[in-house]
């Protein structure tokens, strides 16, 4: 299945690629700055599984049936606190 990567994961698509994935991105779509239904709508009419990390297109494409998946920031934190600790095992919590 080919992705449609968010705004905030554009930078992403290389590595994506790399790891075998068919990528596009919002911007390459001509979606920049497009309202969350708009990109939804794009994404179900072309099915792809859009990857992003606002909840909102999340929700709507939940309500529409449109395959995603959300990375959360709270996800994002665990796994960078996960690393440091790997990294740096006897580095001090709070």
């Amino acid at each position: 299945m080919k992705l449609l990567l968010d705004e905030m994961y554009a930078g992403l698509k290389e590595y994506f690629e790399i790891l075998g994935r068919n990528v596009l991105t919002v911007q390459d779509a001509g979606l920049q700055g497009a309202k969350d239904k708009e990109i939804i709508e794009y994404a179900k009419n072309n099915n792809l599984l859009l990857v992003t990390q606002d909840q909102k297109p999340a929700d709507l494409a939940d309500l529409t049936g449109v395959k995603y998946v959300l990375i959360s920031n709270a996800m994002i934190a665990k796994i960078a606190d996960a690393k440091i600790r790997e990294k740096y095992p006897n580095t001090k919590q709070k």
